[in-house]
């Protein structure tokens, strides 16, 4: 519900746009605009990556049922299958949105935040094996 939330008009590229601009005035930063824009896209780019990091890890946690974090290729694979195809539905519900657009790219984004809190799991496992 987090992530349909954040897709809605209120949190779109002005919302962002305005509290970083708030941000800056406060800590009386300034910056040139083309370099806010920039800052500006990769914030929000960061911000896909970090809400699917969050969405793959809880839903992997809740398909071990709460058990372990032991790594399981399996559900990894279902994880990200559920992750990538919840950024699909996520961006065509975009294009309905007004000052919204769907994009593939984002896709793309959100996957690979799924992909890296997996990951993270896998190295976990491989690095620090259960104790038997």
């Amino acid at each position: 519900m987090t992530i349909f939330r954040f897709s809605t008009i209120t949190y779109g590229g002005w919302f962002t746009a305005w509290l970083l601009h708030q941000i800056f005035d406060f800590l009386h930063i300034a910056i040139s605009p083309s370099d806010f824009q920039a800052l500006h896209n990769i914030i929000r780019k960061l911000a896909h990556v970090t809400e699917y990091a969050m969405f793959a890890l809880l839903l992997y946690g809740s398909l071990r049922g709460g058990k372990d974090f032991a790594w399981r290729a399996r559900t990894a694979l279902l994880c990200f299958a559920i992750t990538a195809g919840y950024s699909l539905t996520d961006e065509f519900h975009q294009l309905f949105v007004p000052g919204r657009g769907g994009s593939l790219v984002d896709c793309g984004i959100d996957a690979s935040g799924g992909a890296f809190s997996l990951l993270a799991i896998y190295l976990r496992h491989r690095l620090f094996p259960p104790k038997a």
